[in-house]
């Protein structure tokens, strides 16, 4: 027995020296105490039962919303997800169904508004109950009960969070049931910009960018469509400035808008285009060259020339039949205006106007959101335009926020609403920036009076496509954007206490891999440099 002892203790020795000189980690154990719910819910409350879930699900729909083509969607996309180890042509699926019994066979969704909307501030509350269907539950089965179809949208990602597949018994289970779960946003805005102009993704790419968004319940997508290295937009009033596109392969149709725009809709998600202005535009002169000052001053735009503002408003006449959000981007951000002054017409001009160029950039910025306030728009600008003349801003402004900490406590001092986008911590091309450091960003950083907090609409994680295309841009997005997306959603005083490393960190692993199982490249999360891969072999839920 003794014998039999060491030979024993000497194996498991030998195969764990082995295992750690390979860099095998041990299978990881879940925290039972953490719920694995990205991001976490406003209020809810849960059980200790098992329930398992029918694969034959069924949607039963209520309320005035209830029928929407959108629910409908929604589950259909949803059951896929949850169900996608089942197959329905198994005939060994039908033989287990033929003799279980499924505690959960139905999911009921109640939409007391059918106005389908999709506008800033929509509701996008709801009620999520799960509980066993024993003929005598009051709820029975899983309710989703929201305002509407968007509160729906979100609470049915949040079901399928909960669902989980059993490989011993090759069911789908809810854990810790019964569930009961209140939620809604903390900030009504919550975006992740794509910029399209220093690298074309295909519509395909976006549309699976956008839908793993929906997963991680944010809902704007700042569509970054144009700047200065190309113009890949059709425009039919100015049908020459997708000239300026990298080539005729990488341009984007007024159809192929339309479409990205109705498909972020499905899932709740607004589109902010943003045309930028007056700098980062050296590629509308590609089509049209009098839209530069000269040949060797290609932006700032050239402000003397009333034909800008002429393609200017064009652009937004376009575009307002395509982009339904009311908010849109209008850059104003990093313009030198050197070139200006040492442009013969333009120096003549300014002169004549008793102008500087400072003066002039003020100019060219509010006369752009004069024209898309005239085409019912809300002009969003980049800080500089607050931090260079913030009293001559149109009132209506939203200022959006990215040099720094600190502008947005001033902007809402002043009564303008702000959008967070720190580049310190919110730019996801900073690679060298950690998850905790997203995590932990507060965009009401430094504002304390409860009139000027409701000013800040919420903020944006950026994707700027100087180093990302089609090959790594999921990668460098997630996880680390569901960092702020759990930021911007969860109330703050359920996700600032404790260590985050033991309260946050095993919980976006978690999610990393569940974005991993639905097809998105999400990186390890604790990776030194962001979308690097795997340093050795280990769990996904361990990296």
């Amino acid at each position: 027995m003794l014998l039999h002892y060491r030979k024993t203790h000497f194996i498991c020795f030998f195969f764990l020296c082995l295992s750690q000189a390979l860099g095998i980690k041990s299978i990881p154990k879940a925290d039972e105490s953490l719920t694995y719910l990205w991001p976490l819910p406003s209020r809810f409350t849960f059980g200790n039962q098992t329930l398992s879930v029918d694969p034959g699900l069924s949607l039963a729909s209520g309320g005035n919303g209830g029928g929407s083509a959108i629910v409908k969607a929604a589950f259909d996309r949803y059951k896929a997800i949850i169900f996608k180890h089942s197959s329905q042509y198994s005939a060994l699926r039908k033989l287990r169904e033929s003799v279980s019994v499924y505690e959960i066979s139905k999911l009921s969704i109640t939409v007391h508004s059918d106005n389908e909307e999709l506008q800033l501030g929509v509701d996008e509350s709801y009620t999520l109950l799960v509980n066993k269907d024993d003929r005598q539950s009051i709820t029975g089965d899983v309710l989703i009960e929201a305002s509407t179809v968007y509160g729906a949208l979100r609470g049915l990602e949040t079901f399928s969070q909960l669902c989980s597949f059993d490989y011993a018994t090759k069911t789908v289970q809810i854990y810790k049931a019964p569930w009961y779960i209140r939620d809604k946003p903390r900030f009504a805005y919550r975006g992740l910009l794509l910029d399209t102009s220093r690298h074309y993704f295909p519509i395909d790419v976006i549309k699976q960018i956008i839908e793993s968004m929906s997963y991680a319940k944010l809902n704007v997508l700042h569509w970054h469509i144009i700047d200065e290295q190309s113009f890949p937009l059709e425009v039919p009033s100015y049908p020459n400035l997708w000239k300026g596109s990298y080539s005729k392969w990488e341009r984007y149709t007024v159809e192929d808008s339309y479409e990205i725009v109705n498909f972020a809709k499905m899932r709740g998600i607004n589109v902010m285009a943003e045309v930028d202005v007056p700098g980062h535009a050296e590629s509308w002169g590609i089509g049209y060259p009098d839209l530069w000052p000269s040949s060797s001053c290609r932006e700032p735009l050239d402000v003397t020339n009333n034909s800008t503002f002429d393609v200017i408003s064009g652009i937004l006449t376009d575009m307002r039949k395509i982009f339904p959000f009311e908010l849109f981007h209008l850059g104003g951000d990093e313009v030198n205006t050197d070139c200006w002054k040492n442009t013969q017409h333009v120096k003549e001009w300014l002169d004549r106007q008793n102008m500087t160029t400072k003066d002039a950039y003020q100019y060219f910025v509010l006369k752009a959101q004069e024209i898309a306030i005239s085409k019912n728009w809300t002009p969003v600008n980049w800080e500089e335009t607050f931090n260079t003349f913030a009293t001559k801003l149109n009132p209506k402004t939203v200022v959006h926020n990215w040099l720094g900490p600190g502008v947005c406590p001033k902007a809402v001092a002043k009564g303008f609403r702000c959008i967070f986008s720190n580049q310190g911590v919110w730019y996801l091309d900073h690679v060298d920036v950690p998850w905790d450091d997203v995590y932990t960003a507060e965009p009401l950083e430094g504002i304390h009076n409860a009139s000027e907090q409701k000013l800040v609409l919420g903020g944006e994680v950026c994707m700027w496509g100087e180093k990302v295309d089609t090959s790594n841009v999921q990668q460098t997005i997630w996880p680390r954007a569901a960092a702020a997306a759990e930021r911007l959603w969860s109330q703050s005083k359920l996700i600032s206490k404790g260590n985050i490393t033991l309260t946050a960190l095993p919980r976006l692993q978690h999610f990393r891999c569940l974005l991993n199982g639905r097809g998105v490249q999400a990186a390890p999360v604790t990776n030194a440099y962001a979308r690097s891969p795997p340093t050795g072999p280990g769990s996904c839920y361990e990296q």
